[in-house]
């Protein structure tokens, strides 16, 4: 079975080098001040991430409709 596929999985996707700097900046932040999310983490699936890049999280939500959480990747 294909974990990504699952209905209670949010889509994941790899934000590009301008996202991720666009994003730092914005909030005024480092990339170590961002929660982390593993390498090995189930939801990654296909996605061909290495330490230091950055996930875009997008949920469903009843009330919002849908709710966007930025993740920096790390291997342990």
């Amino acid at each position: 079975m294909d974990p990504t596929k699952h209905a209670l999985v949010p889509k994941h996707t790899k934000v590009s080098e301008k996202e991720k700097q666009d994003l730092l900046d914005t909030y005024g932040i480092t990339l170590r001040e961002l929660p982390r999310i593993l390498i090995k983490d189930p939801g990654l699936g296909k996605l061909d991430v290495k330490e230091g890049d950055v996930v875009k999280v997008i949920r469903s939500s009843p009330t919002a409709g849908e709710t966007v959480f930025f993740r920096r990747v790390v291997a342990a």
